[in-house]
């Protein structure tokens, strides 16, 4: 390990610096931002340490691991790597030599490159990131559905309470109702949907109903008389606008969070990142598809395309949008940002695999091809140069939709959802 006085002191300043920058922050903004950003650079590095321990064990020589990019803000030498942090926390790195046939190895280190491995090593190598996003997800699926619970739609519970015009309280409130109540039964009737309270309450306009809910683990029996409607106004609003009564007692019916034990969470989570992976599979193919360019175009061109709920519903985000909308999550509770982090991973899982430089898919790809080309005792070697043209243009496209969907999280930012 480089023991030179110079680089422990340089590194005592990063460390300085950096609790000073997230107290500045932390003061300035509170302590949601830095918390998401110390979030997203986790993901990233994860990422890394995946192509890093693989390649480790693999046998190949890493000769750098480290975080961000640009100018060296701090590095030490362990063996044969060089971690370090860079300037540019836009991401980090793993170094492996041999990434390509052109690559100048000295003969006694040939053995130890990527390209002298065998396929399954390769693969394994390039998809360890991918593999680390899954592994990740899967843990923050587990912990969402242990610790905090994931909605579902047979717990009925109070969401928020409607404000009506020229009264105080509503019905709900008089009766004692607080939110995050889980409404058992009305008049003994279980509650399994909240379809069937709303059934319940329209139907019995002036009646007293008894309710039974469940707060803080213990059941209460309450009771609320629903009003007419036709008698209350919501938003500027009577309720409902046609001729026939309907009860209402001024809730807004939410699908409250269930928690699962810690084994039971473990089938549930493989399914929570199962649904998202065919999520983000779908959503990857309308972000490239030519009709979201010319959306992102016309946003772009548009203040009003911009500020459109129905564009804002299905337009991509950029690291900016990601980490506004991780924060804004954090006013709900860890269920939200857990469920953003989960995402974020997937998403950026399944992106990275597919079969084109620079991702790492594209990797998988060339090592494959070239595995199917090679003939017994002879290895193809795939020219990657003949590749330039259409890797050039894939960049093109990133960059394309990294320029738009930044310019839109800046000037024309998604609504906040978790309002």
């Amino acid at each position: 390990m480089d023991s030179n006085p110079e680089t422990r002191r340089s590194l005592l300043t990063l460390l300085v610096g950096v609790v000073a920058f997230v107290a500045l922050l932390t003061w300035i903004v509170g302590w949601a931002l830095p918390l998401v950003i110390f979030a997203i650079i986790f993901i990233v590095m994860a990422h890394e340490f995946g192509h890093f321990i693989t390649a480790k064990r693999a046998g190949m020589k890493v000769t750098d691991f480290f975080v961000g990019f640009g100018p060296v803000l701090w590095s030490t030498t362990i063996g044969e790597t060089r971690y370090g942090v860079r300037a540019i926390l836009a991401g980090g790195y793993v170094k492996v030599p041999g990434m390509s046939w052109t690559d100048s190895i000295p003969e006694d280190e040939e053995s130890r490159t990527y390209r002298s491995a065998s396929y399954p090593r390769k693969v394994l190598f390039a998809s360890a990131g991918s593999l680390m996003h899954l592994l990740m997800a899967l843990l923050l699926a587990w912990a969402a559905l242990t610790f905090v619970g994931l909605p579902s739609t047979s717990h009925v519970g109070v969401g928020s309470f409607e404000k009506w015009q020229g009264h105080k309280e509503n019905a709900a409130q008089l009766a004692g109702l607080k939110i995050g109540d889980q409404i058992l039964s009305v008049n003994g009737t279980q509650i399994t949907s909240d379809s069937q309270l709303i059934n319940i309450v329209s139907h019995a306009s002036g009646q007293r109903l008894t309710l039974v809910v469940v707060r803080s683990g213990r059941d209460l029996t309450l009771h609320a008389t629903p009003v007419n409607g036709q008698t209350i106004t919501f938003a500027g609003q009577t309720k409902p606008a046609s001729s026939t009564q309907h009860g209402f007692i001024g809730v807004e019916v939410a699908n409250l969070a269930v928690r699962d034990s810690w084994y039971a969470a473990l089938p549930g989570s493989f399914g929570e990142v199962g649904s998202l992976l065919g999520s983000a599979a779908h959503a990857i193919v309308h972000v490239f598809s030519p009709g979201e360019f010319s959306s992102l175009f016309h946003q772009v061109a548009s203040p009003a395309a911009a500020s459109n709920p129905t564009n804002q519903a299905t337009r991509p985000e950029s690291i900016v949008g990601v980490v506004r909308i991780a924060v804004q999550s954090t006013q709900t509770g860890p269920g939200d940002l857990l469920l953003i982090l989960m995402v974020v991973n997937i998403f950026v899982g399944v992106l990275n695999m597919l079969p084109m430089l620079p991702l790492d898919g594209g990797y998988v790809a060339i090592a494959t091809y070239e595995r199917l080309r090679s003939r017994r005792g002879e290895r193809y070697h795939a020219d990657i140069n003949k590749m330039a043209p259409f890797i050039y243009a894939f960049m093109g496209v990133l960059l394309v939709l990294f320029a738009c969907t930044l310019f839109l999280d800046i000037a024309h930012p998604i609504a906040n959802p978790f309002r």
